[in-house]
């Protein structure tokens, strides 16, 4: 198995909450190890950028709307395959469907409201990472 790093946002449902010290420990006891990590408030134009590749989705505005609501946490997170094991712990984009004890399943009130982000692959990960931090603030 291979060491590698994905990224990671708890949500602003889920900062509204105060739930980021909650969803950290459950990563953390999954064996992922927080390497960088920074509370931001995106503005619409970050979120727009972010979530460039979902522009030409129906939900695109309503989410960058969401995003930029309120603050969100970012964080690199590394690990024996880190980025599957992220999208694990995370569970189901849909609550309802969330596997007991993911993420979603514990604090997600909704599909939308779903507390929680997580790169796919390896080149998600990589290009999510950039767009939040630079190479001195990821620190392993």
């Amino acid at each position: 198995m291979a060491i590698e790093r994905t990224f990671s946002m708890i949500k602003p449902d889920a900062t509204r909450r105060n739930l980021t010290g909650a969803i950290t420990a459950m990563l953390e006891e999954a064996g992922l190890r927080v390497v960088a990590s920074k509370r931001v408030w995106m503005s619409r134009r970050e979120a727009e950028g972010f979530y460039a590749v979902h522009k030409e989705r129906p939900f695109f505005d309503e989410l960058c709307e969401f995003m930029s609501s309120g603050p969100t946490v970012v964080q690199v997170l590394e690990g024996e395959n880190a980025i599957a094991k992220n999208r694990e712990v995370m569970g189901a984009t849909n609550p309802a469907d969330a596997a007991d004890g993911t993420i979603r399943k514990v604090h997600a009130r909704s599909i939308g409201e779903n507390s929680v982000h997580g790169s796919d692959a390896p080149a998600t990960a990589a290009q999510e990472i950039k767009y939040w931090f630079s190479d001195i603030e990821v620190v392993g």
